[in-house]
């Protein structure tokens, strides 16, 4: 991913793949393993590895190491970058409700 992106670029990027998304909804639930992941995912561990690569690069997960088992990967969400997203889904919001709002008042001028 290029490093020119803005935040939101970044997140809307990651987030067009479903399996990515359904990640992200199951480490809403709480940190995972990748293992886990990949097997509630039905994916391969490579495959999984990838996703979440893009995850970590996107800056929505962070990877940690179990404090049993220093090979076994956990990732959790970040939430800095669903803010991002967030506060340009509610611009757009309030740009479209103003254009709606203009375009309704012209529709509704006497003739």
């Amino acid at each position: 991913m290029s490093s020119a992106q803005s935040p939101v670029d970044r997140t809307l990027a990651a987030l067009a793949d479903p399996h990515r998304r359904r990640a992200i909804d199951l480490l809403s639930q709480g940190p995972r393993a990748a293992g886990d992941l990949a097997r509630e995912l039905d994916l391969t561990p490579p495959a999984m590895s990838r996703h979440l690569k893009t995850l970590r690069q996107s800056g929505l997960v962070d990877e940690s190491h179990s404090p049993f088992d220093a090979r076994v990967r956990i990732y959790a969400l970040r939430p800095e970058p669903m803010v991002h997203l967030l506060r340009w889904l509610e611009d757009a919001e309030r740009l479209w409700s103003t254009q709606l709002v203009a375009f309704k008042a012209h529709l509704e001028q006497d003739p």
